[in-house]
């Protein structure tokens, strides 16, 4: 691979993984700042005019499948593609997505929908190795410095895309922002084929087996299983747009749901009991539950972001500055600003601790995620009570809220990241880090269907709902936290000798 070292000191290759990360971050986030919006938005408005409830579940399905399909889309990488058309094609597969978006037809975004979310589980997981792929070995400082710039790449495309798409979709046209995404997408695919050759051998062909014969074999397999898969999804595409049959979004989602946990249930049966591990292992495999359990109820709470918090700001605050009413999904640029600030405190605040023996184990940096984010929804009980006496709280009830949610994310998610990587047995690495991801999905799915609770109707009617909608996630957030905090030095038992 190319050994030019003009970005930052590390490889040109990283560059072209940042901006092309950087443009799928600006597709992500925008979608995620006007979806909901756009789906419950009335009819008259450009809007779909469905009720909260589906609106929430239909949003929430999306973000899991995003999380979901990671999973099968790292493996084909592996597999078959490689990691390098992996990320080509899914790049292409989500700007067609959004260019389906583009037109006001209800057949076409659920389209557009179920190609964003292959594209993204096709590019997302294997954009992230490739990173680690451009150094070598014995790089490991400045792999992890890559890393931390990659990291920037990812929040510079979520800053600015809500502002953007956000601005055309509510102020101009839905239809405009959705489009508006699939452009940034375009030209971050565009630049990653222009500048694909500093990338140097990295990534061009899947892992193979010593065999040739099992080989063609596998490829072959795969091979027909995709067009299996794809002939399927066309199928159903066809059934649903002729109304041949019908799909309930709420029930589905909350069927997923289950589904979901139970397969996660099941899957650490099966560990514990056939993979034949040693007591130690055990013990690390259960703590890695643990950390499942934690940052699936996390996550539930984060991802209020895009659904229920995105309603309330949309709704009943006061966005209005002078003759401009601000758009409303301009504050989903919030959490990344305060991640570019506050990361660099965090890890210093960390390290200095470390160095006089207080650094917090890693249980209390768990609970210590909680605890933000039960204060970030105390926050909103406030700005609630506002509206229940009939006025509306200003866009800083909103922001403070981001800012704590910011701050336990911090805490949770890269401490619950590196967590896993260090406990699971090696040769189950990858399915822990799947299962870390199932937490993900399924806090997504839980927030959404938790928006779907947010009714404009019944709220008008009931104005203290809300309080208690808010007040049950700080009951959830703070009882899981003292119970984490509660049980931090068993916990840490269990992971044994890692840090």
């Amino acid at each position: 691979m190319s050994t030019d070292k003009t970005f930052f000191g590390h490889p040109r290759g990283l560059a072209t993984l940042f901006f092309t990360e950087m443009w799928e971050r600006f597709s992500y986030y925008g979608m995620r700042a006007l979806l909901l919006l756009f789906m419950v938005a009335s009819v008259e408005k450009g809007g779909m005019g469905l009720d909260d409830k589906t609106g929430g579940a239909i949003y929430g399905l999306y973000t899991m499948f995003v999380y979901l399909l990671a999973l099968p889309g790292g493996w084909l990488a592996d597999k078959f593609f490689g990691l390098r058309k992996s990320i080509f094609y899914g790049g292409c597969i989500i700007a067609l997505g959004h260019f389906c978006l583009a037109f006001p037809s209800q057949e076409t975004f659920f389209v557009g929908l179920l190609f964003i979310v292959i594209g993204t589980g096709l590019l997302k997981p294997n954009i992230s190795s490739m990173v680690g792929e451009i150094y070598p070995p014995e790089d490991q400082v400045r792999r992890d410095a890559g890393f931390s710039i990659f990291f920037m790449g990812i929040n510079s495309g979520a800053l600015v895309s809500p502002i953007i798409v956000g601005y055309l979709g509510q102020n101009v046209n839905w239809h405009y922002g959705f489009a508006a995404a699939g452009v940034g997408m375009i030209l971050g695919v565009i630049q990653y084929k222009l500048t694909e050759n500093y990338l140097g051998t990295v990534g061009l062909e899947p892992a193979r087996h010593a065999d040739p014969v099992q080989q063609k074999a596998q490829e072959r397999n795969i091979r027909y299983a995709l067009w299996i898969i794809g002939l399927g999804l066309v199928a159903l595409v066809v059934l649903l747009w002729t109304r041949a049959i019908t799909i309930n979004p709420v029930a589905f989602a909350q069927g997923s749901g289950v589904v979901l946990l139970i397969s996660v249930l099941l899957y650490f049966i099966y560990v514990f009991i056939f993979e034949k591990l040693s007591a130690d292992e055990k013990k690390k495999v259960l703590a890695i539950f643990i950390f499942f359990v934690v940052t699936t109820a996390f996550y539930a709470g984060y991802e209020g972001q895009g659904s229920s918090l995105n309603l309330f700001a949309d709704r009943y605050t006061d966005r209005l500055f002078g003759s401009f009413n601000m758009p409303a999904s301009w504050l989903q640029s919030a959490p990344p600003i305060f991640v570019i600030l506050f990361v660099p405190v965090f890890t210093w605040l960390w390290s200095t601790l470390a160095k006089h023996k207080l650094n917090p184990i890693t249980p209390v940096k768990l609970a210590l995620g909680l605890f933000w984010m039960g204060l970030g929804y105390l926050v909103m009980m406030g700005a609630a009570e506002i509206v229940m006496n009939g006025n509306k709280p200003g866009i800083s009830w909103l922001v403070i809220t981001y800012m704590l949610h910011t701050f336990g994310e911090i805490c949770l998610y890269p401490i619950g990241l590196s967590g896993v990587t260090k406990l699971a047995p090696k040769r189950l690495v990858g399915q822990m880090m799947g299962v870390f991801f199932m937490a993900l999905a399924l806090g997504n799915l839980f927030a959404g269907l938790y928006a779907g609770e947010f009714s404009e109707d019944v709220l008008a009617k009931n104005p203290s709902l809300m309080i208690d909608l808010f007040a049950l996630i700080v009951k959830i957030m703070f009882v899981a936290g003292v119970i984490v905090l509660v049980f931090a030095k068993p916990i840490r038992k269990l992971m044994g000798n890692i840090r």
